[in-house]
């Protein structure tokens, strides 16, 4: 644990805020026991968008869609679908670089930011295309060349591109033109080896972190500020991790054995393995944490990551009642994490208690609005009230 007083990590966002997002399950795994596929929680349609509309409905400023080849929903077409039945909350879309031609892409996340009214924003996943097995060195250019082509498409009038996985491209702007100003959609980045690191501090704007011990989470807050200051940037701090809130922390800690009560290890790793992420330098090191911890995989006092036995990405959850809950994350914040990605098992059932419980004492905001991004006006662009050209 740091020691107090905590200094904050420099940030972006300076104000000591926090963007609350749940977390929707269109790569399948929602679930009441651990390690099980759970057909009345599949990650249908109606599924999924209950657990958005549940989201909605709390309050919650983001929701993050994920993107694997697994059985479930496709990001891009899930959003437009959810675009006109949810109110506030804004969309975290996961998109992998390479999937779609970058002035498409483009043009996809333009339409989908103007049917959301600028409550969108992007996680950029920098990894191995479905079916392949590629060389690192080659995914960090061709996700450097895709988010160069995306920024120019959200703040010239013409793309003007020259790189070595994408070639030349020459092309007006006016088909791609996003809602959001002052540089179009936030982009979020996760990752943990040098490269995705590199990428994040020099073209993204939220650094997301997985749960480590908070020493951990502090120096790469500072080692990430340092590496973003050579690029003469300011980046944002998130956390992705589960939560456990109950009203007394013995029912918190029971529901962590009761959540593995069903766990077969043998049927786990298979789960565990269906990712695409499921052998990425994140997931060990999730998986080289929890081999230091104590019999119940508690690696500091509220941090359980039994989760990773049984799922791939994020594996720890903060177990407590809603005031060590909120100490916790206020805690985070005084660090400099200004976004958390939360969930729970199962979705919709701990979204309800997180959103009863903790998120009305917590100073929730949308970063795309505190930084200038989702305008409070109409915009104007082709697709609202600007010229038409030919």
């Amino acid at each position: 644990m740091l020691s107090e007083p905590i200094q904050a990590v420099a940030a972006r966002t300076e104000k000591r805020v926090c963007e609350v997002a749940w977390f929707d399950d269109l790569c399948g795994g929602d679930t009441a026991f651990l390690g099980t596929l759970d057909p009345d929680r599949r990650s249908n349609y109606a599924h999924c968008a209950d657990i958005m509309k549940t989201a909605d409905r709390l309050g919650f400023e983001n929701i993050l869609l994920p993107t694997s080849y697994i059985v479930g929903q496709e990001v891009i077409p899930f959003a437009g679908a959810m675009a006109p039945q949810v109110a506030n909350i804004s969309m975290l879309a996961a998109i992998r670089t390479g999937e779609i031609h970058p002035p498409m892409l483009a043009r996809h996340i333009a339409t989908l930011d103007h049917l959301l009214q600028g409550r969108l924003t992007i996680n950029i996943i920098n990894s191995d295309l479905p079916g392949l097995k590629e060389d690192p060195a080659f995914r960090y250019k061709r996700c450097e060349e895709v988010i160069d082509i995306l920024k120019q498409a959200w703040t010239q009038d013409r793309i003007e591109f020259d790189g070595e996985v994408y070639g030349k491209i020459s092309m007006k702007t006016d088909p791609v033109k996003p809602y959001q100003q002052n540089g179009g959609p936030l982009l979020y980045f996760g990752g943990i080896s040098p490269g995705s690191k590199e990428v994040c501090a020099k073209h993204c704007d939220v650094f997301l972190m997985w749960p480590e011990p908070e020493d951990n989470i502090y120096a790469t807050m500072q080692d990430m500020s340092e590496r973003a200051a050579r690029h003469g940037r300011t980046i944002d701090f998130g956390l992705r991790i589960h939560v456990i809130v109950r009203e007394t922390e013995e029912e918190a800690k029971a529901y962590t054995k009761t959540l593995m009560s069903k766990f077969d290890a043998s049927v786990g790793e298979q789960l565990k393995s269906r990712a695409q992420d499921s052998q990425s330098a994140g997931v060990l090191r999730q998986n080289e944490l929890r081999s230091q911890a104590d019999p119940d995989d508690f690696i500091e006092p509220m941090l359980w990551m039994g989760i990773g036995r049984a799922r791939s990405g994020c594996g720890g959850a903060l177990v407590g009642t809603p005031a060590q809950i909120i100490d916790k994350l206020n805690r985070y914040m005084d660090m400099g994490i200004r976004a958390f990605i939360l969930s729970g098992y199962p979705l919709i059932e701990e979204c309800e208690l997180f959103g009863k419980h903790v998120l009305p004492h917590l100073p929730n905001v949308k970063l795309s609005v505190e930084q200038g991004r989702t305008p409070a006006t109409t915009p104007v662009t082709p697709l609202t009230t600007g010229d038409l050209r030919v």
